[in-house]
């Protein structure tokens, strides 16, 4: 039997090791961690009884990932999808709020109404066509060209100084802005534009949901399939150097994949130097300094419809998000930060004690910063939030600089698996039209830093395990829908 050994067991990790065991590989998968899912963990990092997931909370891309809907996720985790798919407070107590119903959305921001509607309607209504063309390396015909074009001119007008004229409003601005700082990339920017319109599109479509005990559950029905169908899963496993890692025979068909760092892959011998030299120069970006709050109640939010958010942006208007992540961009980190924030209490009561709450949240940081970024949070949402400081039990900082130390994957707090910009969504890592495969027989990369880059949709994972199988002459390169298919059928 051929084997397949994958180092990392995050959501694409584990996708490749579900895919592979199904077609027959014996699959062992090794993590770092002393417990697996990478960034689909949930622990209890502040006090006993409160459950906070260790990096993604909230996953607008996984329910229409053409891998989890073979899969069959919907029916093995037990999904809360919110009415609001998220909102973005403003002071003196007004915001602008994404329902899911992208009608009552426009309603309520007026002169924006119509503009809201032309830009996100048709994406919303033609999800599968944008998931398709941004789900996948892009050095391919899209499967609905209109709507990858129509994708393509909006993100042209929101990621350049044209966006200003198409949102007036403060609370429409405010409320893009927000979805599009998700990139952790300058505003406005084409690579912004690119993720933003995606999730913006998602929270119209299928909506922003999450798994009620959190993240993990994900984590844990990939493991359980894998299980199932033979494969093995080794923690506390950290892998430091792939030429001392016993892996198989290449030659036998046996074959190794990385959800890691490409980085890793520098630790081969017979790595070809050009090959080096591209992933040498791969750049990480700016990274994230999160804290997790246990609370002693629900955030105070003086907006009342902001606090039936599961996913709230607070960042203030326009003019305040573009600034504070361009700061970023510059090396510095702005005075009111856009701050990322998750209240999974408001419809899961799994996640803390009764009558208590758990709060995720992060501001973007310079690479590398040690910056404890409490009390920056702290008075962001206190604006937004009056109360709020005083519901605060507890507290859990993690730097970016310590984030690697976590997942080894996140270089230098980078969660997104390298720099989002442009040219990286076309070389990730490198320019290919297969850039899950490696020159070394038998490696592949299996990670976000692969397109379609981040996201728990396990895309990458799987377009790495369809390359494997690929090579081995399982299944014709244009028909991997088919395989996919047959594999979860």
């Amino acid at each position: 039997m051929r084997r397949a050994t994958i180092v990392g067991s995050g959501p694409n990790g584990l996708a490749a090791a579900v895919s592979l065991a199904r077609a027959g590989y014996e699959v062992r998968v090794l993590e770092a961690a002393d417990n697996a899912g990478g960034g689909l963990r949930t622990t209890a990092s502040t006090l006993p009884g409160f459950a906070h997931d260790v990096c993604s909370a909230v996953h607008p891309a996984a329910l229409a990932s053409p891998f989890f809907r073979a899969f069959g996720l919907a029916e093995k985790v037990d999904w809360i999808t919110p009415e609001i798919s998220y909102a973005h407070p403003l002071d003196g107590g007004r915001a602008g709020v994404a329902w899911r119903d992208i009608e009552r959305t426009a309603a309520a921001l007026g002169q924006d109404a119509r503009a809201w509607l032309a830009l996100l309607r048709p994406l919303s209504r033609h999800i599968d066509g944008v998931v398709d063309f941004t789900g996948n390396q892009l050095l391919r015909m899209p499967r609905d060209p209109v709507t990858a074009f129509r994708y393509a001119v909006r993100m042209l007008e929101q990621g350049t100084p044209l966006a200003r004229a198409s949102l007036r409003t403060d609370e429409g601005s405010a409320l893009l802005s927000g979805v599009l700082a998700h990139a952790n990339a300058p505003l406005p920017s084409l690579a912004g534009a690119a993720a933003g319109l995606l999730l913006a599109a998602q929270a119209h479509a299928g909506g922003w949901m999450y798994p009620r005990g959190g993240a993990q559950r994900i984590a844990d029905a990939l493991i359980a399939d894998l299980q199932t169908h033979g494969g093995t899963l080794d923690t506390g496993a950290r892998v430091r150097d792939l030429d001392t890692l016993d892996w198989g025979d290449p030659s036998q068909g046996d074959v190794l994949l990385l959800n890691t760092s490409p980085r890793l892959a520098l630790t081969l011998d017979s790595i070809p130097s050009s090959y080096a030299r591209a992933l040498r120069g791969y750049r990480y970006g700016p990274a994230a300094a999160k804290v997790d709050f246990a609370l002693d109640g629900p955030v105070p939010w003086s907006n009342q419809e902001v606090a039936q958010s599961p996913t709230v942006h607070v960042g203030g208007t326009r003019d305040e998000v573009w600034a504070s992540e361009n700061a970023v961009a510059t090396g510095r980190v702005s005075e009111r930060p856009y701050v990322l924030t998750v209240q999974p209490s408001v419809f899961d009561d799994s996640r803390a004690p009764e009558g208590k709450a758990v709060l995720w949240a992060y501001i973007h940081v310079p690479h590398g910063s040690d910056l404890d970024a409490t009390e920056l949070i702290t008075r962001q949402i206190e604006r937004f939030a009056p109360g709020f400081r005083d519901r605060v039990l507890a507290t859990h900082s993690v730097p970016a600089s310590d984030r690697e130390a976590i997942n080894p994957a996140e270089i230098g707090g980078d969660v997104l698996g390298g720099a989002f910009t442009i040219s990286q969504a076309l070389r990730r890592p490198v320019l290919s039209t297969r850039p899950w495969r490696t020159p070394v027989r038998g490696v592949y990369l299996a990670s976000a830093s692969t397109p379609p880059g981040p996201g728990v949709n396990g895309m990458a994972g799987w377009h790495a395990a369809s390359t494997v199988l690929e090579d081995a002459g399982t299944f014709d390169a244009l028909d991997d829908s088919r395989l996919l298919a047959d594999l979860f059928a």
